[in-house]
């Protein structure tokens, strides 16, 4: 198909955008993308590329935007049941960690989703990817991590798995065993550290190679942070995993500075994330790595916190930054990247195309696929969505309802509401 007379075209070419660079939007007013199969053929001026393509099928996109699909890196996309009894209590003044050592928060959602089958979760989990599609997202990291014990984080694989294969929205999968402290485990987090290193890593890896369908390897990550993980256990537990060749990934810095930020740069992983209190030496230290620092600026929104990713400090140090969602059940349960971009332009201080780039091609680097998705280069996947928008600055700007006119997942259109 032969996508044409964009109003704003917007291109994100040339690759990955570090420190001050970050917002290079490759803009081209009157703008066409032409997909053949499930790749881009083509991207130019209406005009050239109509004369060049004149027998393709069209959409015309007079009036509107027209970018790469939104890529979210950092999703805890699978869970049991819900928590807005903790919502309501957090409005009462308890806190995040003092709702989880009282056995609340994520271990309340590990009751749940250990209690739930395999169906069920499938269930549960397959409307939210089709909100996340509808709103523009066309690839979507996914956490396990409500298990915490190898029957039901191999369930929970098992279901997402099968979710990528059901598409449209495609996923890149993260083994988060180490999500917390199991509650077989309260209290000895020095034991479940060893058996996450000792048991459930070997155990996925090799259930892995026997079930993973030719896909690499998931990610694995750890929550580096007080109630968790401590930064010695988050060392054992991500160096247990890198001889076993996963991909590696941390949060770190949500609400204590306990040094996983600096810890992820040392170590190669493809991201940190969270980042809130990251001190100004881990934020040198990424800058100076290629490790990505993913914001969730609708996790500190959920929280009623006043303090967010410092994504200008993260820009000075020449770093890579990138934005997601953090969809979950306890903090925020939002997988609207619309919105995520426009909790980055007030409470980080991006602009409109600063969030875009960070919301794609830096997102994508965060889940390991820049080479893939992320920006509309001749060769990259087609993964394009239009936007019922004349400038993209209304990216931002708006908020609370969807700019989606349709999405193009590997050239196919899997979701539109023309207007």
């Amino acid at each position: 198909m032969l996508i044409h007379s964009a109003a704003q075209l917007l291109t994100i070419a040339g690759g990955l955008q570090r420190g001050s660079a970050l917002g290079q939007l490759g803009l081209i007013e009157d703008g066409a993308v032409l997909v053949q199969g499930q790749t881009i053929a083509a991207v130019g001026p209406s005009d050239k590329l109509r004369r060049a393509y004149s027998g393709e099928p069209e959409i015309d996109a007079s009036g509107c935007v027209v970018m790469p699909g939104f890529v979210d890196p950092h999703t805890h996309l699978i869970w049991g049941g819900d928590r807005a009894a903790e919502f309501e209590q957090r409005l009462q003044g308890k806190t995040y960690l003092e709702i989880l050592a009282a056995g609340g928060g994520i271990l309340s959602t590990v009751r749940a989703t250990r209690a739930a089958s395999l169906d069920a979760l499938r269930d549960e989990t397959r409307p939210r990817l089709q909100t996340m599609l509808m709103h523009g997202t066309t690839t979507a990291e996914a956490k396990t991590g409500y298990g915490l014990e190898i029957e039901s984080e191999i369930k929970l694989l098992q279901a997402l798995i099968a979710l990528d294969q059901e598409g449209p929205l495609e996923l890149a999968i993260t083994f988060l065993g180490a999500h917390a402290i199991a509650p077989e485990f309260q209290g000895d987090p020095e034991n479940y550290t060893t058996v996450v290193c000792t048991n459930m890593l070997p155990a996925i890896h090799e259930w892995w190679l026997e079930n993973g369908h030719d896909r690499p390897m998931p990610f694995v990550d750890v929550f580096c942070e007080t109630g968790a993980f401590n930064l010695d256990q988050s060392l054992r537990i991500l160096q247990a995993a890198l001889v076993l060749g996963f991909p590696l990934k941390i949060h770190a810095d949500e609400f204590d500075t306990l040094g996983g930020a600096a810890l992820a740069a040392r170590l190669g992983a493809v991201s940190a994330d969270h980042l809130v209190t990251t001190p100004p030496e881990d934020i040198i230290a990424l800058g100076k790595s290629n490790t990505v620092a993913v914001a969730l600026p609708c996790t500190p929104f959920g929280l009623t916190e006043t303090q967010y990713t410092p994504a200008q400090e993260i820009l000075k140090a020449g770093g890579l930054l990138a934005l997601a969602s953090d969809l979950n059940p306890g903090t925020a349960w939002c997988g609207n990247m619309q919105f995520a971009i426009a909790l980055a332009c007030r409470y980080m201080k991006l602009t409109p195309a600063q969030a875009i780039a960070a919301a794609t091609i830096n997102a994508a680097a965060a889940i390991g696929r820049a080479d893939r998705i992320g920006s509309l280069d001749t060769g990259k996947q087609a993964d394009v969505i239009i936007l019922d928008i004349p400038d993209y600055r209304h990216l931002g700007y708006r908020f609370g309802t969807n700019l989606v006119q349709r999405v193009i997942k590997k050239g196919q259109v899997v979701f539109s509401q023309v207007r």
